[in-house]
């Protein structure tokens, strides 16, 4: 069964992204701060991570670059999900080894495709 990890500190937000990829065989995982967040990309190896930007404590940029930097880690397909959406923004997650960015609000039948395009490569 493949494994999304949602890291973003808001609730709302994660059970948004749970409902929407509720349907299909994805186990979703969660997580609401940066640091829970590297533990669980450490401890279960997702296929996809989608990870918000701005968290307190460690940000979704350094939360990348770390993912990306551990051998155990770095071929997780990072997605940033934010609503910084400026060119530098997604710069700087593509530089700290992002896969991919979302901005908010999203559509979530785009989210749901993109998902299923990257699991089924």
């Amino acid at each position: 069964m493949k494994k999304v990890l949602i890291i973003d500190d808001e609730e709302k937000v994660r059970m948004l992204i749970e409902a929407t990829l509720s349907i299909g065989e994805i186990e979703i995982l969660q997580a609401s701060s940066g640091e829970e967040g590297l533990k669980k990309a450490r401890e279960v190896i997702p296929d996809i991570i989608l990870l918000d930007v701005m968290m307190p404590g460690i940000d979704g940029f350094e939360v990348c670059r770390l993912l990306k930097k551990d051998p155990a880690t770095k071929d997780i397909h990072i997605v940033m999900l934010t609503a910084r959406g400026q060119r530098e923004d997604k710069e700087r997650g593509l530089s700290a080894g992002a896969n991919g960015y979302f901005v908010k609000p999203f559509s979530p039948i785009n989210l749901m495709n993109m998902i299923d395009e990257i699991l089924n490569r």
